[in-house]
């Protein structure tokens, strides 16, 4: 899964020290990252994905400095959110242009990582501005990653949402789903956020009501990652089918819903999302390994 990203270490506190030559310099527009490629380890590789560094931005890079906000860190070197598309050298301009939706098909998969956690802060930058509660301009704290209305004391932190995965089982089947209306064609299984006020065994248990009309039991954990595309915490869980197997279909959020023996079920990759680690783990008998 995209933040699996051993032996690389990634570091999330906060905090606000100047950039370093090494520095790796971030600037998005809309799902555009200003990056370039450079070769594989080997020939037949797929070229890898690289973002500038604070040394690349050349003149401008003293200015970039002042204005540009902390993020995290990976291996101890931070990467730092630039406000302003820098003017780079010639040289830097031959290597690095706005490239979009890169993050779930390139290598290496801690660069890709870095850079979707990068782009899900920035876009909680740009959406708190303000404050929600009197309108005064939030302020960043310098202890951490939170902004703060000086006006009336109003806090803010980066929003994160839980949601749930779910894999329902009937003995050697397996319930999967296509979204309606989504240019993502592939199965996928039962997801859904959390509601206020709502244990998320409960989500588990309403979701798959609501999606494909089936009653669950026996609800298991199996595991979670963050998924910066959507601000989601997502929470992975296994389940039995509970009663009848006859599927009443959502149809304004899914297209297709069916039960599919383990030969049947397509190959999934678990490289990117937990949906398809779940999926490849049944299809390959291997599920409990994931408990």
């Amino acid at each position: 899964m995209i933040q699996n990203i051993y032996p690389h270490v990634y570091r999330n506190e906060y905090k606000p020290v100047p950039p370093k030559p090494e520095s790796f310099a971030l600037y998005y527009e809309g799902d555009s990252v200003l990056s370039g490629w450079e070769p594989g380890e080997t020939p037949d590789s797929p070229q890898n994905l690289i973002f500038p560094r604070f040394r690349d931005l050349g003149p401008g890079a003293a200015a970039a400095a002042e204005e540009c906000t902390y993020l995290f860190t990976i291996d101890e070197t931070g990467y730092y959110l630039l406000k302003e598309k820098p003017e780079l050298p010639e040289t830097a301009a031959q290597r690095f242009s706005m490239e979009s939706s890169v993050f779930r098909e390139s290598e290496p998969l801690w660069q890709c990582f870095a850079g979707i956690t990068g782009l899900q802060l920035k876009n909680w930058y740009d959406n708190n501005k303000y404050c929600g509660r009197c309108g005064g301009e939030l302020v960043h704290s310098e202890k951490e990653r939170m902004l703060r209305c000086p006006v009336c004391g109003n806090t803010i932190y980066p929003k994160i949402s839980p949601a749930v995965i779910v894999g329902v089982t009937d003995g050697e089947r397996l319930l999967l789903t296509k979204y309606s209306g989504r240019s993502y064609t592939r199965y996928a299984l039962i997801a859904g956020f959390a509601e206020i006020g709502e244990p998320i065994e409960d989500t588990v248990r309403r979701e798959v009501m609501e999606e494909v009309g089936v009653c669950v039991k026996n609800i298991r954990y199996c595991g979670s990652q963050p998924w910066s595309f959507s601000d989601t915490l997502l929470m992975g869980f296994w389940c039995d089918l509970d009663g009848s197997d006859e599927i009443h279909l959502d149809e304004e959020e899914l297209s297709v819903g069916e039960w599919l023996y383990r030969d049947e079920i397509p190959e999934a990759s678990g490289r990117i999302s937990l949906t398809g680690t779940m999926i490849e783990a049944f299809r390959a008998g291997k599920e409990k390994e994931l408990l």
